[in-house]
């Protein structure tokens, strides 16, 4: 196609990834005749099809089976874009998905929320702030860059979705407009996901061009590490509770708070502390008799 002018660039297929089949619910009528899927309605637990019970079964979605779902549908319904978006978050890639029209919603659901956190809905213009985000914000932002990239690079297209979920979650949570910086990033995450919202998006903060043609944003590596850490606390090889330690902390620091802990102290109580084996990062083992 790239030789005969009708794409602008190479064609990107390097290999071939086989994937899953989709199923879905397929019914059939005492005569085991397979009946129109979407004909069937359900009434206290009991499948019927013009009034008369069927029993179902699920199978890859197909005329067949007489499961099919029209896409044409799903557009009108709900967009194309929420369509990609839960195709995608179905599974993995490479394994058979059940189909479920009813949990499409919960797509759209994410784009809706993804659209109110950057855009008023009332007069259509952007919401987002030009000031710094807060170091957690920054943190998660990078964390949820790192994430989504290596997941798009392994064709993990649930697993990005999910990290894109939680970030979305937590702008929701916090009420706050949403710094440009963090809404940028977001958007291009977004972009190979679902690129006409995306698009959209990406005019309407103020950027020229299409995201498209964008790079995907890169994680700062020194954001990927965890500056605090929980270490469980074993008493004679039981975990009895845990604290918060700096990553880095010195062993003799992490004992000492290991020690003070007011449930580790009540366990100790009138015992005799033999030896404190500390694995940095990992573990604070107590041995008391």
């Amino acid at each position: 196609m790239y030789d005969l002018g009708h794409v602008s660039g190479p064609e990107p297929f390097q290999r071939l990834y086989n994937q899953g089949y989709i199923q879905a619910a397929a019914y059939q009528d005492d005569r085991g005749i397979y009946v129109d899927a979407e004909q069937v309605t359900e009434k206290d637990g009991v499948f019927l099809f013009e009034g008369l019970p069927v029993s179902r079964s699920f199978g890859k979605m197909g005329k067949s089976l007489k499961n099919s779902v029209t896409p044409d549908d799903m557009y009108s319904a709900y967009g194309a874009d929420t369509l990609r978006l839960y195709e995608m978050f179905m599974g993995p890639l490479d394994q058979d998905r059940p189909w479920e029209t009813k949990s499409v919603v919960g797509s759209h659901r994410l784009l809706q929320r993804v659209w109110r956190n950057l855009i008023d809905e009332n007069s259509g213009l952007p919401t987002v702030v030009d000031a710094v985000p807060s170091q957690e914000l920054t943190r998660l932002t990078h964390r949820t860059i790192a994430a989504v990239a290596e997941a798009m690079e392994g064709l993990r297209f649930n697993s990005a979705i999910a990290r894109i979920t939680e970030l979305n979650n937590e702008l929701t949570k916090t009420g706050e407009p949403v710094p440009a910086e963090v809404a940028r990033s977001l958007v291009l995450m977004l972009g190979p996901l679902v690129p006409h919202i995306a698009e959209e998006l990406w005019e309407r903060l103020g950027n020229q061009g299409s995201v498209v043609h964008e790079s995907f944003p890169e994680a700062d590596t020194s954001l990927l590490v965890d500056e605090t850490i929980e270490i469980p606390v074993q008493v004679n090889g039981k975990v009895r509770s845990r604290v918060t330690m700096t990553a880095n902390a010195e062993n003799e620091l992490v004992e000492q708070a290991a020690l003070n802990d007011e449930r580790i102290q009540e366990l100790l109580e009138g015992k005799e502390v033999r030896k404190i084996i500390v694995i940095p990062g990992k573990m604070v083992n107590i041995v008391a008799s």
